[in-house]
């Protein structure tokens, strides 16, 4: 654990200096609002052990772990206005806290740091671009277009949460000078990390306590936000057996890698096995 202290250590800290420097006042507070609130830092942390992983330089990694944290912080403040969601981490989300237009200018100012630390490398600012286009359309999707079968969902959760997942991966590898196959081999790993994520957060969603989970559970049902427990027959055990399934499909993409640092390729797959017995 102590190793992968450090690396959240040295993301939370240049993230802090990054966010120091927003302004004016009112957006500075608002901004340290969303990304200081908690959260797992789960896509950051893979960004960084990617790119240590194959023996790169960490300085350049850090920041585009930070940049690809502020992108997710920035989409959560929208989905918490679209869901009508009060809290986030167990703290008032923004639009509550503030109003929803100050929440969506936060959420731009987010994307605006973000990008600022991706535009000096044109392969990194592709890897993000492509990953917001997919959120976009994922959340467009699911606006007008809600799944109804197994298919529709997988493809949902690919598009809302394996992108971005495969971006901060993307992103490590791109840190670390890599080629283009071992860019996409490692984007491969974290879009199933992201989808067995997501398929557990849907689990958790139907079945966990809200103090524990750290926001309202029962939510998406209540606003017919699709979940797989939502729009198939499976039962909660069937889902955690489907994502477990992905889990294995991304263990089998990281092991064809050739890697330089064991052990951190060991904490990539301990992720892929964290992500679908998580109880947060």
């Amino acid at each position: 654990m102590e190793y992968l202290e450090g690396r959240r250590g040295r993301v939370e800290e240049r993230l802090e200096e990054v966010l120091d420097a927003v302004e004016p006042t009112g957006l500075h507070e608002q901004v340290r609002h969303v990304a200081l609130a908690g959260g797992k830092r789960v896509r950051p942390t893979v960004t960084m052990l990617v790119c240590e992983a194959l023996g790169g330089d960490t300085e350049t990694a850090v920041d585009f772990a930070v940049g690809v944290e502020l992108v997710h912080n920035a989409s959560l403040v929208i989905d918490d206005i679209i869901d009508e969601a009060d809290l986030r981490r167990g703290k008032p989300a923004a639009w509550t806290a503030f109003g929803h237009g100050p929440a969506i200018i936060a959420s731009d100012g987010l994307l605006g740091e973000a990008f600022a630390l991706f535009s000096a490398d044109e392969r990194a600012m592709q890897a993000v671009s492509e990953a917001m286009v997919q959120l976009g359309e994922g959340e467009a999707t699911e606006l007008v277009a809600r799944p109804v079968d197994e298919a529709e969902y997988m493809d949902l959760a690919r598009r809302k949460t394996g992108a971005l997942f495969r971006a901060a991966a993307e992103l490590g590898a791109i840190a670390a000078d890599a080629d283009a196959y071992t860019v996409e081999a490692f984007g491969q790993y974290a879009e199933r990390v992201g989808v067995a994520f997501q398929m557990r957060d849907d689990v958790l969603d139907a079945t966990a306590d809200a103090d524990q989970l750290g926001k309202p559970t029962g939510h998406d049902a209540e606003i017919g936000r699709p979940s797989l427990v939502e729009v198939t027959d499976l039962e909660p055990e069937e889902v955690n057996e489907r994502a477990s399934e992905m889990s294995d499909a991304a263990l089998a993409a990281l092991d064809a890698i050739d890697v330089e640092n064991p052990e951190a390729a060991g904490y990539l797959r301990d992720l892929a096995e964290f992500v679908v017995v998580r109880e947060r």
